[in-house]
């Protein structure tokens, strides 16, 4: 017996799902009326997408911060898509949004934590994120995530969701504004630690033969190698670690100094920075 599929059982699927009416339609006929099976029937269309476009780059996409109620934890997420047409589409967005709700809200260890997390109506983020492939037709990820807890935690979204940065402050207080002025130095000046205390030594040790080799090349005596390499070691921690940078809103002032300028014991503990393709 064929069984009737309304307009209103279309449009319950696909305020539920997201994809288009036809979409809809066919999986409920597919699947006899059953919206739940239509759910699978349109998830395992993702899925086939999924492995279809694994391949691809999906370096477009929206990266979003957020902070608790509190000000104490933040995360921040990129949904990446293959083009710039649906990262501007406000159903993407709204995704990219939810996601980052839930990963506020439960707060996971890891990106495979995340994925595995509870995104509503019986299924997993990781099972919504490729039901969403079938619907927009290109392959959609998760590309990122990262979370940090501080004493004050301030976020930031730059250049039309394409970055996203948490500043984690030493300190609780009026300092949203000083928050955001630093996620803005992160953006634009993408720092590589805090300080030099925050750098791998296999970096500083490779930095040191390469400023050693430099010297060695342009001439100079062996007996002055190391001290020309210290010297250059010292430029990279400037250009490199937030605090010794210099601030890009300031008066040729540090960012530490800037930071004390505000409150003499004010410093900044850890920072995350996401962009998209990264």
């Amino acid at each position: 017996m064929d069984v009737k599929i309304t307009a209103k059982d279309v449009a319950a699927l696909r305020k539920e799902t997201g994809a288009g009416m036809m979409d809809c339609k066919k999986a409920l006929v597919e699947a006899g009326g059953d919206r739940e099976a239509a759910k699978d029937i349109l998830r395992k269309k993702g899925q086939k997408l999924a492995d279809k476009r694994a391949e691809r780059d999906a370096n477009e996409g929206v990266v979003i911060a957020k902070t608790n109620s509190e000000g104490t934890k933040g995360i921040v997420i990129n949904l990446s898509c293959e083009t710039d047409f649906v990262a501007k589409n406000d159903d993407f967005i709204s995704l990219a949004d939810k996601v980052a709700d839930i990963a506020l809200a439960n707060f996971p260890a890891s990106l495979e934590d995340l994925l595995a997390s509870d995104f509503g109506g019986g299924i997993s983020v990781g099972d919504k994120v490729t039901e969403q492939m079938g619907v927009i037709g290109e392959k959609v990820e998760v590309k990122k995530y990262e979370n940090l807890e501080s004493d004050m935690v301030v976020p930031y979204i730059h250049a039309g969701y394409r970055r996203g940065v948490l500043v984690g402050l030493n300190k609780m207080g009026d300092f949203a504004e000083v928050g955001k002025n630093i996620a803005m130095q992160v953006a634009a000046m993408s720092p590589i630690a805090v300080n030099k205390e925050g750098i791998d030594t296999s970096v500083v040790e490779k930095e040191i033969e390469i400023g050693k080799e430099l010297a060695r090349n342009e001439g100079k005596p062996e007996a002055m190698l190391d001290k020309i390499a210290q010297g250059r070691l010292n430029k990279f921690y400037k250009e490199n670690t937030l605090l010794d940078q210099e601030y890009v809103k300031g008066n040729k002032e540090s960012v530490a100094n800037y930071l004390k300028s505000v409150d003499n014991d004010l410093t900044v503990k850890a920072f995350r920075h996401v962009g998209l393709g990264s």
